[in-house]
Order: structure tokens, then sequence, then C-alpha cells
């Protein structure tokens, strides 16, 4: 498919926009296991409607579902189910430790293309993979 944009398309940033039933929970996997930062707290009640997450120029962002519901036009096109995220660390080993007691869905292993891995779940069953890759 050929664009027939004339002006080039400058995109200045992308982030992972994840939705869950705890918000809370979801962010403290990754500030209290990964320290990451929040930079966004949106309270809904006792809970929250949204989380912003940072870490150097990693961001992540989880709604509730609740939330969702409110931009009708969004919230009738979202199908819920399963996100896979992966990662790339400087130390696997590091990772493991941090993640103790996750939910693990693969374990550490060795993949064909090169790198030392792990996926586990998150508080809202989305998929997130670390991987190490070998230091040339």
């Amino acid at each position: 498919m050929t664009s027939t944009i004339e002006k080039p398309i400058t995109i200045m940033k992308m982030t992972a926009n994840l939705y869950t039933g705890d918000v809370k929970a979801c962010a403290s996997f990754w500030v209290d296991r990964l320290q990451f930062e929040k930079t966004i707290e949106v309270p809904e009640g006792d809970s929250l409607a949204f989380v912003a997450l940072q870490k150097g120029s990693i961001e992540l962002m989880y709604g509730s579902f609740a939330s969702l519901e409110k931009d009708t036009a969004v919230a009738k096109a979202f199908q819920r189910g399963t996100s896979s995220l992966f990662l790339e660390v400087e130390s696997i080993q590091a990772v493991f430790a941090a993640l103790e007691g996750a939910p693990v869905v693969a374990p550490m292993h060795k993949t064909f293309y090169g790198s030392t891995e792990f996926t586990v779940k998150d508080p809202a069953g989305h998929l997130i993979t670390f991987a190490e890759f070998a230091k040339a």
C-alpha cells in the first residue's frame, strides 16, 4: 500500500493502554516489583479509574472497565481479552527474582532467536514476557 501523504508522519510516542477490573493491583505489580513510577492517578470512588506508569522512556497505562464504559464509542468497539507485552531487560535474573510469586505462564528458557525469557500474568491476566538477549 502506497501512502499519498506528502508530509512525513511523525509519531512522538506509543503507550500500551490495558484494561482491568483492578487498576490498583496492576499499578502495584509494576511499582512494587519493577520499580515503575506512577505519573498519573485518577480516582474512582475507593479505587482507581486510571493510572499511568513510567520507567525511563517506557510508559504503560491501565484503565478500569468501568471508566471505559464512559467512552461510549470506544466501549462499543472494545473486546475484552488477553493482551501481551514483550520487554527486553538487562538482567533476566533480577527481573525473575522481583517477580517471585507472580503466576508464571512460561518458565525461564532459551529461545531459538537468541534470548533467555519467561512470561508471567499481571493481576488483570495480561501476559508479560521478559527477555534478555546475549551480549555481543
